[in-house]
């Protein structure tokens, strides 16, 4: 694409969201179409839960843009990108324990994919299965909530 000058045109950026730092966005073989429905954060990434495919139970949640997701569409392993060291990183490669992709699904708003796995061991790097049981912060007994027959 190029301007009315005649030059590049560059593709617009947005202020940053939620803290987020840029960061230099590769080239992606994701599908344009699905490239095309997907809500993107100013850094490029959106949230990606993980969560066991057979039980429900939510495993983890990281990011990916749209490279990773066309690697986790295409592999049928989960490929995240890490905020923190700036790569890629195909969950099992290093600790063994593997995401087997059973189906990749956005959200309503598309700025959110739920990917179902069959998760190999922990999901999370402390060694827990997931990355969720650690800090319970309210117990729905503890609420003080009324259900609706009550």
């Amino acid at each position: 694409m190029t301007s009315t000058t005649g030059t590049p045109a560059r593709r617009p950026t947005a202020a940053p969201d939620r803290g987020a730092s840029r960061r230099s966005v590769p080239p992606s073989s994701l599908d344009p179409e699905i490239a095309a429905r997907l809500k993107r954060a100013a850094d490029g990434l959106l949230p990606a839960i993980a969560q066991q495919y057979d039980t429900g139970e939510v495993l983890m949640l990281g990011w990916m843009d749209d490279e990773a997701l066309h690697r986790t569409l295409t592999t049928g392993r989960c490929t995240y990108w890490s905020r923190s060291r700036q790569e890629y990183w195909v969950k099992g490669d290093t600790s063994g324990h593997v995401q087997w992709v059973k189906s990749v699904a956005l959200d309503c708003d598309a700025d959110t994919v739920l990917v179902k796995v069959d998760q190999v061991g922990a999901a999370c790097h402390t060694g827990a299965r997931t990355c969720f049981d650690e800090d319970v912060l309210l117990k729905d007994a503890d609420s003080g909530a009324t259900t609706p027959d009550q």
